[in-house]
């Protein structure tokens, strides 16, 4: 069986959501499969929303950007790529990965005004204490015809049972990594986004079955690293209730 232990430091015992975790497994960021191995996959499900920049002076803001997992997919795409995170060790690892970082909170970000062409929430809004603030930082970063994209956890009984009460029993799931209580109801967030301006589409997604079952067994036999591996891939499902992306444009 895979190992079920928590993946968070040996030292200290921490509430959930804390952001200090994030300091504890900055090893982990990279790592294919590690702790945030799930990340990645919703990194390359997100960025296939994002298209190539219209402009070279395209701007992509990135809130919430931890190790800059998304870079490598945006690659070829034209964008100047800002990750904002409060995390210092994450944005080492993302200014390595050639992300332009800034050290902020996602619901005070130093940016002007519509100044991106995109802006990335990816696995952020589940994380943060007033969602709805980071939502309108995010649209106010947006210039007319900008897009938003994201990715969080519906505040329903069933994704708190398969992200908390099984999710974090997975090798892909750091123990302790959610507060349940920030789940962000899909309903609420397109009702916030087009309060600023911002008309969201929202779709339920899930991991591929086979692929993550098929990922998890080369865990077990110690080859999920080895090259040329496949990792499992981010799918739509017809519900929303557990895992949803969204992406809309900034009206005006």
């Amino acid at each position: 069986m895979p190992d079920a232990s928590p993946v968070s430091t040996p030292y200290r015992v921490l509430p959930p959501n804390d952001p200090r975790q994030y300091d504890d497994l900055a090893g982990e960021w990279w790592r294919p499969h590690g702790a945030f191995a799930m990340l990645h996959w919703l990194a390359r499900a997100r960025a296939a929303l994002v298209p190539a920049a219209s402009t070279p002076d395209d701007l992509l803001v990135d809130l919430g950007c931890g190790a800059g997992l998304l870079a490598p997919h945006l690659a070829g795409k034209g964008y100047r790529h800002v990750g904002v995170d409060l995390t210092r060790s994450a944005l080492d690892q993302a200014a390595a990965h050639g992300v332009t970082v800034v050290q902020a909170d996602a619901t005070a970000v130093p940016l002007a005004d519509g100044c991106a062409a995109v802006v990335s929430a990816g696995e952020l809004l589940e994380h943060v204490p007033d969602w709805r603030r980071a939502v309108a930082e995010a649209c106010r970063l947006l210039r007319p015809g900008g897009l938003l994209v994201l990715d969080t956890l519906n505040d329903t009984l069933l994704a708190r049972l398969v992200a908390v009460e099984l999710g974090e029993r997975l090798p892909t799931v750091p123990r302790g990594i959610h507060d349940p209580r920030l789940f962000v109801d899909a309903r609420a967030l397109v009702a916030e986004c087009a309060r600023h301006g911002v008309s969201l589409t929202v779709r339920g997604v899930r991991p591929q079955l086979g692929g993550t079952l098929a990922w998890l067994l080369r865990r077990m036999r110690g080859g999920a690293d080895r090259p040329g591996r496949t990792e499992p891939r981010i799918v739509p499902t017809r519900s929303t209730a557990v895992l949803y992306q969204g992406w809309g444009r900034r009206g005006g």
